[in-house]
């Protein structure tokens, strides 16, 4: 694909990455992940093993993280799993980054729900920021892809940063999201109207009498 992020050449990936080891917290943390699994059920680990790797690269490098294919082959050896089985996992799951991205990755939800509620005004918002898909700012703050259902389609259109859901979006809000961002903010995750998670705009529309005698459509008690 056009617009696919470029993954490094083979020798400069080993060069960099080939004597890749666990972080003293992360060496303790992997070995807990691997005690969650019965004897003989160590492959079960791979998923959070990767994600952790992912992480500690991420860490090393003030990125998001991505998974260098010695750093995949660092976790196979860990648990005896044949390295081709690692790699499946790694490029089936998205929550994997194959290539080098940003500090912030952004995953615009290009699906139908998302597209009848205002994606394209998101990526608009995002080109005009001077993002591009498959591509990592010149500053190396934002990558920019887009991706299948992220699972949050009653809070149409929203994107995935990172490991927040910004959701409710339109042009106004994505911008003010990546100019936060830019600065060193923390924007407010979640919707970007007034609702709490995926409550009904304006308050409920069932048993309104219930709701309104023993709390709020916050689901506090009044």
């Amino acid at each position: 694909m056009a617009d696919a992020a470029h993954i490094p050449d083979e020798a400069e990936t080993r060069a960099r990455w080939g004597d890749f080891a666990w972080s003293e917290v992360n060496e303790a943390n992997a070995k807990g992940i691997i005690a969650r699994y019965p004897p003989g059920r160590q492959h079960s680990a791979i998923m959070p093993l990767l994600d952790l790797a992912q992480r500690q690269v991420g860490a090393e490098t003030d990125t998001q993280g991505w998974l260098p294919v010695p750093v995949i082959e660092f976790v196979a050896k860990q648990i005896s799993m044949p390295y081709i089985r690692a790699f499946e996992v790694a490029t089936f799951y998205t929550m994997y980054n194959l290539a080098p991205v940003g500090r912030y990755h952004v995953q615009v939800c290009g699906t139908t729900p998302c597209m009848l509620r205002g994606s394209d005004d998101v990526l608009d918002a995002c080109y005009k920021k001077g993002l591009k898909k498959g591509h990592t700012t010149p500053d190396g703050l934002f990558t920019l892809t887009e991706v299948e259902c992220l699972g949050a389609c009653a809070n149409a259109p929203m994107v995935q940063i990172n490991d927040d859901n910004f959701e409710d979006l339109t042009f106004e809000t994505t911008t003010a999201v990546l100019e936060a961002l830019a600065r060193g903010e923390s924007p407010k995750a979640g919707p970007q109207i007034d609702r709490q998670t995926s409550c009904p705009e304006g308050g409920p529309t069932s048993l309104p009498e219930m709701v309104s005698e023993n709390h709020d459509y916050r689901g506090e008690w009044a």
